[in-house]
């Protein structure tokens, strides 16, 4: 990557185990890409996953940051852009070979090539970056940037919610009310879907319900059990937490015949003791979601409708200066969306 003189701060991945901030050269921008001045970034699990190492595809000592937005900077004189300079854009983190055979049958997210802004090359968590020019999306001027800055995650839950397949009057369960969850429960409550919520946290419980769209919360333990073949259980269920009990809890409050999802990223030795009988006999459907393949056009949309308050989602913002401060904020877990402006 051509560099310039000048310098930035930017949060990398540096060892195992921490996330640090550093000073790098301003990339130069180059054929096909722009310069994005960043406005608003934000933590996101897979971040935390990257700082444990427990992401085999990120690049050592790379900036993370892959759920940002900017404003146009700079355009080489060789791009083709929809945006303009000046313009405020959510970036599309992802981006495909274009020729292996999953891209060629409309599934480049699958692609074994697939590089990732802010977990396989540098990322949106610094004052500047370059991006290709396909993978910056116009966000419409009513838009603040704390909630542009939410295109990329609310795109992975468009394509859940699209897994899901939501037929009006279904009744969903979403399993865990973080940021992703929560994003879940809103889509998944403006589809028709009648949705009940489990959660540990109270605050995020009353999210779910005042904000988002929920039915009823329940805490962990809570909700009775079902017998899905008695038609007891739920025709949806969306799992937002990323780990084996939670997954399982999935299967086991599913109706027969309902579809369940597996949208939380759980660990690479994670796994999951299922009943193959119980999941024959209720014929489930189980699937998963992996990134957000054709979402962020449409996430951008259903942002700028503002049909739910998403600036409710961003509970903590700090300047890259304080990179630490969010960093801790978000490890505790006590609030939702954390974004750093740089």
């Amino acid at each position: 990557m051509c560099t310039s003189t000048k310098e930035m701060t930017v949060a990398s991945w540096q060892k195992i185990g921490a996330i640090d901030l550093m000073n790098k050269s301003v990339p130069v921008v180059k054929a096909g890409e722009l310069l994005i001045k960043v406005a608003a970034s934000g933590i996101c699990g897979t971040d935390l996953h990257i700082s444990r190492g427990e992401t085999p595809h990120a690049a050592k000592k790379v900036v993370i940051g892959h759920e940002f937005c900017g404003y146009v900077e700079e355009i080489h004189p060789d791009t083709q852009a929809l945006a303009k300079v000046g313009d405020l854009v959510s970036i599309d983190p992802n981006m495909p070979c274009n020729q292996c055979t999953f891209c060629r049958n409309q599934k480049y997210h699958l692609c074994p090539h697939l590089f990732c802004i802010g977990v396989t090359v540098d990322g949106g968590m610094s004052q500047y970056v370059c991006v290709p020019a396909r993978a910056a999306v116009p966000v419409p001027k009513h838009v603040t940037p704390e909630v542009a800055s939410l295109a990329e995650p609310l795109s992975c839950v468009v394509h859940a919610v699209d897994q899901g397949n939501i037929k009006t009057g279904d009744s969903v369960l979403v399993i865990g009310a973080g940021p992703i969850g929560l994003m879940a429960i809103a889509l998944a409550s403006t589809s028709g879907g009648r949705v009940t919520v489990i959660e540990p946290s109270a605050m995020r419980r009353q999210k779910a319900i005042e904000i988002f769209g929920a039915s009823e919360a329940f805490a962990p333990g809570t909700l009775d059990p079902v017998d899905g073949t008695l038609g007891e259980g739920y025709d949806v269920v969306f799992e937002c937490v990323g780990r084996p009990n939670t997954c399982l809890d999935a299967v086991n409050f599913a109706k027969a015949g309902a579809t369940v999802v597996w949208v939380g990223v759980a660990k690479v030795e994670d796994r999951v003791a299922i009943s193959p009988f119980e999941v024959y006999r209720k014929e489930l459907t189980i699937t998963s979601t992996y990134t957000n393949p054709y979402g962020i056009d449409r996430a951008v949309k259903i942002l700028a409708e503002s049909k739910i308050d998403w600036s409710q989602l961003v509970s903590h913002s700090f300047s890259l200066s304080e990179f630490e401060k969010g960093w801790e904020v978000f490890l505790a877990g006590t609030g939702l969306k954390v974004v750093i402006k740089p």
